[in-house]
């Protein structure tokens, strides 16, 4: 439901006399271009429910871009869109947000209301459908005024249409035509971008996707907003500056162009290591394998040395061997470097069998990897070099096998340094045997391990959101229990903040030698928090569910957008790095405040989080009706009308409020 009606009256006395002094009530209405980044994101975030509204998006798409590229044909039968065909959104939903366009008064304060109510009404859609629809709405007027005024003289009802529309004597200003094919480029952006986020890419590999989403919601605002502009423009009610609004949205969309560059990058790379990923199953020996990891298609020859000095036989050195691959950055791996030249030493000293494996089969081989070879990184590799007694590859250029690495081995950039284990058969019989070999040494050899890691943290994109949007989060006692909250109820951060307070100091607590910390997100910085809402949104919608762990990870996210609705609040309940309870507001501090209802439970269960468990979900079950947390808010929300006796309209639900968008409203921007 719209908040502007679209019925059209004719001007009454009260409405005369609301127009005269609704200019002082206007200023109070933010001038979009006076806002800072937060200040818009912060209003447009609010608008974004969830993203399952259906559209047609190819034919839509479609009929836009004809119609902005003033390509799409009249007549004939070559195209490629059934004109018989409907499609969603229908006729009328586009309409309404066309005249919702033409019925704003021609001040930016205006036109940023139309374009939030825009929004709003859109809430349910994703992101390129926003744009997408708002757009086919303006081409309805757009398309209307130029296809009459290219209707030809023989054309009566054309000609009758034309006139009646007053095309002869209405011009396109020069300003809306030069912009249209600039608002076409945008909206191709961000449908780009759309359709990558859809493919199910790991935004690990892909970080540019992310990065790419905290300009979407700009470039939707400002297309918006320049269109509704330019729509008033178009029909000749305001006059409206364009350039404005374009040097707003160029700046967006030149940001959001470069993270799509990358992202072309990046997803070309991953495309040519699929392939390889594929022709690596067929590969034989230990000499292949490494190829795989360090020999691209046309890459020059990678170089192997043995202390100071260059093998001849290159990688072929290690074939029918077993190799002990060391694979890590440069930076703090001093420990093993002096750990690895101890293995080396043992391995050296005399040749003997161990558990059927023959020591002098084993080589060690270091493949460093950082993001850039700059000159003060190859100068400390070379010192690092200088002290490590087996092989070293020196490859000053991106490693072609980076991505195979990661995938085949589990490794990157921000992993702690691993060691595999290859046989020469080329298979890997451990992908990192880098914790029993510090824990056991040379005993270990050949340093296998039966059960492995599952190295796949379901809350690892959780803790890299976490510190991105709130570097604080990094004090935090890794080994502690760790409450994360947050929430729009001042009263209730206040209270549950003093209640954990206490538990901390509590001397059960300290008797049992435990350690809590608790965190308010944004507390230091509340501009953040649109952004870490913002993340969790983005892994939800670019992340396709693919495995069961994934799919544990896709629940979670849910989990949290649901939190996010709580009126009071919510809580994150983590041990470490490994959370073990999402909260509500009121069972959450319901629980921490009755902490000496439960306080021996934490002995008897031997565990803390445990035993907070436990009474939460007595709690929850006492204060709710429901143990669901996934439900669609329009689906609980009552239906109100205004109370306003000339009005009588339903009122839109915003957030938990209640407001009445009717027309009589002398703050609306409705002509």
């Amino acid at each position: 439901m719209s908040n502007i009606p679209l019925s059209i009256v004719a001007p009454n006395a009260t409405t005369i006399k609301q127009n005269g002094t609704s200019q002082q009530q206007k200023s109070q209405l933010p001038n979009p271009f006076k806002l800072d980044e937060f200040g818009i994101i912060d209003k447009v975030y609010l608008t974004h429910v969830n993203d399952d509204e259906k559209y047609d998006k190819e034919i839509l798409l479609k009929l836009v871009a004809d119609i902005l590229s003033a390509s799409a044909q009249i007549s004939g039968t070559n195209s490629v869109v059934n004109t018989q065909v409907s499609f969603k959104p229908d006729f009328p939903a586009l309409k309404r947000i066309s005249c919702q366009m033409i019925m704003t008064r021609g001040t930016t304060e205006c036109a940023h209301q139309t374009t939030m109510s825009i929004l709003q009404h859109l809430r349910g859609f994703s992101w390129d459908a926003k744009a997408l629809i708002a757009v086919a709405a303006f081409s309805l007027e757009y398309g209307e005024f130029m296809h009459l005024h290219r209707v030809q003289s023989s054309d009566t009802l054309g000609n009758s249409l034309k006139q009646l529309n007053q095309v002869q004597s209405r011009k396109v200003p020069s300003d809306i035509t030069n912009l249209v094919p600039f608002l076409l480029q945008v909206l191709q952006h961000i449908s780009r971008w759309a359709t990558w986020s859809a493919m199910g890419y790991d935004l690990e590999e892909v970080n540019s996707l992310s990065d790419a989403l905290q300009e979407i919601p700009f470039a939707v605002y400002w297309i918006i907003a320049t269109i509704v502009a330019s729509t008033g423009n178009l029909v000749g009610i305001s006059e409206h500056k364009l350039s404005n609004y374009r040097e707003k949205l160029s700046t967006v969309d030149t940001k959001l162009n470069y993270h799509l560059e990358k992202c072309k990058l990046q997803t070309d790379s991953i495309e040519e290591n699929h392939r390889r990923l594929k022709s690596s199953d067929n590969i034989k020996g230990v000499v292949g394998f490494l190829k795989l990891l360090i020999e691209g298609s046309g890459s020059a020859k990678p170089q192997i040395y043995k202390g100071s000095t260059e093998v001849k036989q290159g990688i072929e050195v290690f074939n029918q061997n077993y190799v002990l691959l060391f694979i890590s950055g440069l930076e703090s791996i001093g420990d093993e470097i002096l750990l690895l030249n101890s293995i080396y030493n043992r391995l050296q000293d005399k040749p003997q069998e161990v558990k059927g494996f023959k020591t002098d089969d084993f080589k060690i081989l270091w493949i460093p990897i950082v993001d850039e070879w700059d000159e003060n990184r190859k100068n400390k590799f070379k010192k690092l070099k200088e002290s490590v007694k087996w092989y070293v590859l020196q490859y000053f250029s991106e490693l072609p096998g980076r991505a195979i690495i990661k995938k085949k081995l589990n490794y990157d950039l921000d992993s702690q340094p691993i060691f595999s284990v290859i046989n020469p058969q080329g298979v890997i019989i451990n992908e990192n045997a880098r914790k029993i070999i510090f824990q056991w040494g040379f005993d270990a050899f050949p340093f296998r391990e039966s059960d492995g890691d599952d190295l796949f943290k379901k809350w690892a994109w959780f803790w890299n959101l976490m510190k991105k949007v709130d570097i604080n989060i990094e004090d935090m006692n890794k080994d502690s229990y760790i409450f994360i909250y947050g929430g729009k109820d001042t009263k209730w951060i206040q209270d549950f903040t003093r209640a954990i307070g206490s538990i901390k100091k509590h001397q059960n607590i300290k008797d049992v030698d435990i350690t809590i910390d608790y965190h308010e997100l944004g507390k230091q910085n509340p501009k953040n928090i649109p952004y870490f809402w913002m993340g969790i949104d983005g892994r939800k919608q670019n992340k396709i569910c693919q495995d069961k762990i994934d799919c544990e990870i896709q629940e979670a996210v849910k989990s949290l957008l649901c939190l996010k609705q709580d009126p009071l609040g919510w809580v994150l309940l983590s041990k470490g790095h490994h959370v073990t309870l999402l909260g509500h507001g009121q069972p959450m501090h319901q629980t921490v405040a009755d902490f000496e209802k439960w306080k021996n439970n934490v002995v008897e269960k031997e565990s803390f989080d445990i035993a907070f468990k436990d009474y939460y979900d007595t709690k929850f079950k006492e204060l709710t009706s429901s143990g669901s947390c996934a439900f669609d808010s329009s689906n609980v929300l009552a239906t109100i009308t205004c109370p306003n006796p000339t009005c009588g309209r339903a009122m839109e639900v915003s957030s938990v409020n209640y407001k009445c968008c009717h027309r009589d409203d002398p703050n609306s921007c409705c002509i």
